[in-house]
């Protein structure tokens, strides 16, 4: 299976990106599912419906989020009406939505979307670990369902490689989101499981984190409130990746990342076939 999965989409910026550059990535790597990570779509802070239609007539699949997931109110009833706009999975008992996606492709293989949030330097939630655990008892690899994706939405890189290597042999892929920053250490771990720390955002790299950098240098030079965050509007940067797993064992061949337009350089995996 071949799944693409692109990291956190930073306002119009990277709306923009994604709509340029999803073509290419479905002619090129000929994806079976296609995930993004939609939590700052809209105006670098939270998701609208609107932005979930649109993004399925692009051809996306599923849409993970993490902690702004709620900043735009009109999601929290809408999120409950659409299975493929997931919230983490280890939000409290009664929370609107669903972190988990079954998603099944034409030719009948199905591939669980899991989305998960961290809890160093983060809202206090329940614990990943064991929800994810708990996800596992009903969603077996190689059993219940061809592939299991992860996408563990966390600040700091330890809780990160931490939750891989305690999933390592039990699902298909762990790869981190919200830092926005994408990092350089894509690889299979030792049991079978595709990791990266960071896919990194989708929108301006000319700026503070996708936020306009002249807002953001002010709070750190001056210490006190300035204007509010506002996503910097350049040029768009596609980063995610491309995991491809072995449909009998559900675990991961390789990992690849993408990065595709704006200033950073281009990284492009190899073609289908």
């Amino acid at each position: 299976m071949r799944i693409v999965f692109i990291g956190d989409i930073m306002g119009r910026s990277g709306r923009e990106a994604l709509e340029k550059y999803l073509p290419e990535i479905r002619e090129n790597l000929e994806p079976d599912v296609v995930i993004v990570n939609g939590e700052n779509s809209s105006n670098g802070a939270g998701i609208t419906e609107k932005i979930c239609k649109q993004y399925y007539e692009w051809g996306v699949d599923c849409i993970t989020t993490g902690n702004h997931v709620w900043d735009q109110r009109e999601i929290i009833p809408y999120i409950g009406r659409d299975p493929r706009l997931l919230r983490p999975i280890n939000f409290p008992p009664g929370t609107p939505g669903s972190g988990l996606y079954k998603h099944r492709i034409a030719d009948g293989r199905t591939v669980s979307i899991v989305n998960a949030m961290g809890r160093l330097f983060m809202d206090s939630l329940d614990d990943p670990f064991r929800s994810l655990v708990e996800m596992l008892a009903q969603e077996r690899l190689g059993e219940t369902t061809g592939a299991i994706f992860v996408d563990f939405h966390a600040e700091t890189t330890s809780e990160k490689m931490s939750l891989a290597h305690y999933l390592d042999g039990r699902v298909s892929a762990v790869v981190g989101t919200h830092t926005h920053i994408p990092t350089a250490d894509a690889h299979v771990l030792s049991k079978g499981t595709a990791y990266l720390t960071d896919a990194g955002m989708t929108g301006d790299y000319d700026s503070v984190i996708g936020v306009e950098k002249e807002i953001a240098m002010h709070r750190f030079i001056k210490k006190m409130p300035g204007e509010r965050m506002r996503p910097a509007s350049g040029a768009g940067t596609l980063c995610g990746c491309l995991v491809v797993t072995n449909d009998k064992t559900g675990l991961a061949h390789s990992i690849e990342p993408i990065r595709l337009g704006g200033c950073l350089p281009r990284v492009m995996p190899g073609a289908a076939g």
